[in-house]
């Protein structure tokens, strides 16, 4: 589980009030509680086939997840659907856009391949790309950040 999923379940835990989470993803399993009287919040990630109780997160590996670096500001591109993400028209081809290029509105800047069909996705915003959020042939979920404009 990626450090950005396990970032917002624990968010929604603090926001929620509620004082137990545990989602199992696969053979990975993350419990997060939260001590009310301190405020501090716990992550505990498992492996289903481990025994005994679960390890939980210090307080120093919480605030790692903190510590992630801050997105840039700007408008951000989603994905309009599941797929996979692609920076080129074809393997040996340069990407569509790279960090710092001045984009128009309605430029091509990735292409998603869905059920086989590539399918271009364009700015709705013309600036500068800030940053690329996913890497070259990586699942993408629908509503996926995937650039930022600014």
């Amino acid at each position: 589980m990626d450090l950005r999923k396990l970032k917002k379940l624990i968010d929604l835990v603090q926001d929620s009030g509620i004082a137990e989470l545990e989602i199992t993803e696969g053979e990975e399993k993350v419990r997060i509680t939260s001590k009310l009287a301190g405020q501090t919040m716990y992550a505990a990630p498992q492996q289903m086939y481990a025994p005994g109780p679960a390890p939980v997160a210090t307080a120093a590996a919480v605030a790692a997840v903190d510590a992630e670096p801050a997105q840039p500001e700007g408008h951000v591109v989603k994905s309009p659907m599941v797929g996979t993400f692609y920076r080129t028209p074809s393997p040996t081809a340069k990407a569509f856009v790279e960090v710092g290029q001045t984009v128009k509105d309605g430029e091509t800047l990735c292409i998603i391949e869905a059920m086989k069909l590539m399918n271009e996705i364009e700015s709705d915003v013309a600036g500068v790309v800030k940053a690329i959020l996913i890497e070259n042939g990586q699942p993408v979920e629908y509503g996926q950040p995937l650039f930022i404009i600014g």
